[in-house]
């Protein structure tokens, strides 16, 4: 069973939003396994006290994406392959690359400082 005990709330992001990122960081950092079975929605949305149409607008978006299988009153399972776990890591990074350049340029740093920054912490 995915586990939330890490999961943490952020201002300004739609919950559904943040469960999505939950569970596709944790694909990419191999916590979360094709097979394993994703809590009920009410369970979850017991878990986190969020509203359950919050959870199933989540678990809908994950299906949608193909990253689980649900069928009505059954349990719904993680459907990864080795295809779909690149393509989720490939997305994340250049989100997160995307989204670091945007502020470090809203805060008028160079290219050159950036990239001497993230040398000196990538050896640390």
């Amino acid at each position: 069973m995915i586990s939330f005990e890490y999961f943490e709330m952020e201002n300004g992001i739609p919950i559904y939003l943040q469960i999505l990122l939950y569970i596709k960081r944790g694909i990419v950092a191999g916590i979360i396994k094709d097979n394993d079975e994703l809590p009920s929605r009410r369970v979850l949305s017991a878990l986190l006290g969020v509203n359950p149409n919050t959870v199933q607008k989540a678990y809908r978006m994950l299906e949608e994406e193909g990253y689980i299988q649900s069928r009505s009153g059954a349990k719904s399972y993680m459907v990864l392959s080795e295809e779909k776990i690149e393509a989720t890591r490939r997305q994340l990074i250049e989100e997160e690359a995307r989204s670091l350049v945007e502020r470090f340029h809203m805060m008028g740093l160079e290219k050159e400082e950036v990239l001497s920054l993230v040398e000196k912490y990538w050896e640390a």
